[in-house]
């Protein structure tokens, strides 16, 4: 049985929401012989320092992240890929605690074989920047301005990558539009879709709210 975390016991006490679900999960992830940690505020299970699952809570669901979800077999068909655009990681969703109890033989068994995955040292291939797609509103807006297209050539690959995600995974052009006119004076500044602009951030390079309040 894994040790108990004081910071897992902390996050239970205070969760107003999905409160007896997140218990079930606990007592899940605790028999798996796994670490319990705490990561991104919420109680993540490790091996040799390794992630292999999270539980977190959204509005309509929570649900168990298993960070190289894409390499389990999913024979159950179960398993959800969160935008097109998450590469590695897969959720198993609830939306009631009598789901976990019933599927629990099946949430062990997909435990144990991302555990295997980790120790056979399996890893997700991941997409380089160039197979992300450019948006056809994005390329419009590259053919009205050189200046955009060419600065945005000139981001790193990382930078170049996030806004491409960022932009996809707008379903609706009108949004994706917006978001593109939004980032425009950030590209041409040479700056990525999290870096600072204001120079007021105090995390810098990375933007941290500060200009909301200038």
């Amino acid at each position: 049985m894994t040790t108990r975390n004081p910071k897992v016991d902390e996050f239970l006490s205070k969760a107003t929401q999905w409160k007896e679900e997140f218990v079930k999960l606990r007592e899940i992830a605790l028999a798996s012989g796994l670490r319990e940690d705490f990561k991104w505020m919420h109680p993540c299970y490790t091996l040799n320092g390794k992630n292999i699952f999270l539980f977190h809570g959204f509005k309509e669901y929570c649900a168990i992240l298993f960070h190289k979800g894409a390499l389990l077999k999913d024979k159950h068909g179960i398993l959800i890929q969160q935008t097109e655009n998450v590469q590695a990681a897969r959720q198993l969703r609830f939306t009631k605690l009598q789901e976990i109890v019933e599927l629990e033989p099946i949430i062990k068994e997909y435990i144990n074989e991302a555990i295997e995955v980790e120790k056979a040292g399996l890893e997700v291939a991941l997409k380089e920047k160039n197979e992300f797609s450019v948006p056809e509103e994005l390329e419009k807006k590259f053919a009205e301005m050189p200046d955009l297209k060419a600065a945005f050539a000139s981001l790193t690959p990382g930078r170049q990558k996030g806004y491409l995600q960022y932009f996809s995974q707008a379903k609706q052009s009108k949004t994706r539009e917006t978001r593109i006119e939004k980032s425009m004076e950030r590209i041409l500044m040479g700056k990525g879709l999290k870096d600072c602009i204001c120079g007021l951030s105090k995390r810098m390079p990375n933007c941290d709210g500060s200009h909301k309040n200038a």
